[in-house]
C-alpha cells in the first residue's frame, strides 16, 4: 500500500474509533447532538468515498485525493471533539 494509503487508512481507523464511541453517546442524546451526528457521519461517508477513489486512481492524482481527504478528515476531528465536548 502507497504512502498515502496507509495515511489515509490510518486517519479513517482513528476517527472511527471516536466516531464509534461518540455514537453510543450521541444517541443517548438530545436533538440538537443527533443533528451535528448526522452531519458528522454524512461527512465519515464521503472520505470512505475518497478511499475508494484512492484505490481506483492510485497513483494518477493521489495526492489531489490525498489533501481532499486529508482536509475532510481535518473537518470530521474538530467536529467529533467539539460534539465530545457537548456531551
Amino acid at each position: 500500500m502507497s504512502k498515502i494509503g496507509e495515511f489515509l487508512r490510518d486517519e479513517v481507523e482513528a476517527l472511527r474509533e471516536v466516531r464509534d464511541e461518540l455514537r453510543v453517546q450521541a444517541e443517548l442524546g438530545s436533538m440538537d447532538l443527533r443533528d451535528s451526528w448526522d452531519e458528522l457521519e454524512k461527512g465519515f461517508s464521503r472520505l470512505e468515498g475518497h478511499m475508494k477513489s484512492l484505490g481506483e486512481t492510485a497513483k494518477e492524482s493521489g495526492e489531489d485525493i490525498r489533501s481532499a481527504a486529508k482536509l475532510l478528515s481535518d473537518e470530521l476531528k474538530e467536529g467529533y471533539e467539539r460534539l465530545r465536548a457537548r456531551i
